[in-house]
């Protein structure tokens, strides 16, 4: 049954390479950049500096987190800051995804971690482009490009997609309770060092930006993620994060995805210092549906049982 699910989902992301690459040449490296993955090459600027951290009991010593400035999609001042932090600091855990405009089953996932000043560090698993190089699924398959984790300012990562792409931007609340975030937060910067050490190549289909979270969950909870043609397509993503549990599902999950939607607010709070609470603004809606929705099954229920007891209850005779 995988083997038949990998397939269609194989099937189905070379159809979307097809609708997004068209009929445009594409630019194939040297033989010898596609045998064994580097972290030397003429990287693109806003990929040339790799993240990495230090662990020193609970305090993590981050180094360079990406902080842009965007002016537009190609004119951006890179800006990078190192941050020490506790790691019992990291309080949540959100799902980010943006699906592509002209390929909506298609998406980029990222995290983003809450701290408890309430500043938030982005995710982003993405491929490391060189000078010249453009984004291609279907290239994607032939160890094109390397993969890189990128950690940043959640504004970096966000206001670039909604206002720059303009691409849609949802920003799901997970689940995960403090310690399962930390723990998380943890594990993904553990592969951040690995990567410095140890390049790969990225694939669109085995080693991509949603697959290596999944490695992530999964790694920390065995089979929390079970395999599933919407993890390779990841426009899909977000509906299967909900149906197994790990967004918030106490409410219909497209109210939920009204909810995450982030663009009007980003576009509305765009240099607010207070960026990251603002564009979580409407999260007060889960709660009063939440309770709406309980009511309402609350009100079913007792009719229910009103019903059946009116109706089908056999009533006592006295002898």
């Amino acid at each position: 049954m995988k083997t038949k699910t990998c397939k269609y989902a194989a099937r189905l992301t070379l159809i979307w390479s097809i609708v997004i690459v068209g009929c445009k040449p594409l630019p194939i490296k040297d033989l010898s950049d596609r045998l064994s993955p580097s972290n030397i090459r003429t990287w693109t600027p806003e990929l040339a500096v790799l993240p990495s951290a230090e662990f020193e009991a609970n305090q993590i010593h981050i180094k360079n987190i990406r902080n842009i400035n965007y002016l537009n999609d190609d004119n951006f001042v890179v800006k990078y800051y190192d941050r020490s932090i506790q790691l019992d600091e990291i309080k949540s855990v959100d799902f980010v995804v943006t699906p592509f405009n002209n390929a909506p089953a298609i998406a980029h996932t990222m995290l983003s971690f809450g701290l408890t000043d309430g500043t938030y560090l982005g995710l982003s698993v993405e491929i490391r482009n060189e000078l010249g190089e453009d984004y291609s699924p279907l290239l994607g398959i032939s160890n094109q490009f390397e993969i890189c984790y990128v950690i940043a300012d959640e504004k970096d990562l966000i206001r670039v997609r909604t206002h720059h792409r303009d691409s849609d931007v949802y920003v799901y609340p997970s689940v995960a309770n403090a310690e399962q975030s930390q723990k998380l937060f943890a594990d993904v910067l553990q592969r951040v060092n690995e990567l410095n050490v140890r390049p790969e190549f990225y694939n669109t289909i085995r080693n991509n930006c949603t697959t290596n979270l999944v490695d992530h969950v999964n790694k920390l909870r065995p089979d929390r993620v079970p395999f599933n043609w919407r993890v390779l397509l990841p426009g899909f993503s977000a509906e299967y994060a909900y149906k197994i549990g790990l967004l918030d599902n106490r409410v219909p999950f497209e109210d939920l995805k009204n909810i995450a939607h982030v663009n009007d607010l980003v576009q509305r709070h765009y240099d607010d210092p207070a960026f990251s609470q603002k564009i979580r603004n409407r999260r007060t809606g889960i709660e009063r549906l939440a309770k709406r929705q309980q009511m309402r099954q609350s009100t079913l229920s007792a009719a229910g049982s009103r019903y059946i007891e009116e109706n089908f209850t056999t009533p006592r005779i006295w002898r």
